[in-house]
């Protein structure tokens, strides 16, 4: 095999249409883009315009907001923390941390921090710190004989101080 022997297996390619090569090539003269108008030239970005007219996009009624300082948390039954104990992918004595369970894959990722909540039966007694946990799960854990250390976000700082802050 030669370089110069290199070539595209059969179908693989095929030739671009060549505009603006005369009547015969189907494609001359206006090159398939009609007559004169804005779509015929070149820079066009109209779509959703629509004459003036207000468009169908802003006509629409908007609802909810984004919250800037929403968590988003991974979120880990009781029943799952459970099954992956029984399976020693952790180890019930020591502390459980969010690491821990991203390193023994009972979750995927962490995102802004793990979630615990209170569906299936807790039979062993674990000590857990994450960023949250429901009253469910919380009892369920305690029941157990264990305890849940829930981490404590912080508030997000003031953006500017008011005038009475100020002085």
């Amino acid at each position: 095999m030669k370089l110069n022997d290199l070539q595209p297996n059969d179908g693989a390619t095929h030739n671009s249409k060549r505009k603006g090569r005369g009547i015969g090539s189907g494609k001359g003269k206006t090159c398939g883009v009609g007559q004169k108008g804005q779509k015929s030239r070149s820079g066009v970005a109209i779509k959703g315009f629509e004459g003036g007219q207000m468009s169908l996009y802003q006509r629409l009624p908007k609802r909810g907001f984004k919250n800037k300082f929403g968590k988003n948390y991974t979120e880990m039954t009781i029943a799952r923390l459970q099954q992956a104990i029984d399976k020693k992918l952790i180890d019930a004595k020591g502390m459980i941390d969010e690491d821990a369970l991203v390193n023994a894959k009972v979750v995927t990722r962490k995102k802004d921090g793990i979630r615990l909540l209170g569906h299936g039966v807790l039979t062993s007694k674990v000590e857990l710190k994450l960023s949250g946990a429901t009253k469910g799960a919380i009892a369920a854990v305690e029941k157990a004989g264990g305890k849940v250390d829930v981490i404590e976000r912080k508030a997000p700082a003031p953006r500017h101080k008011g005038k009475a802050e100020a002085k």
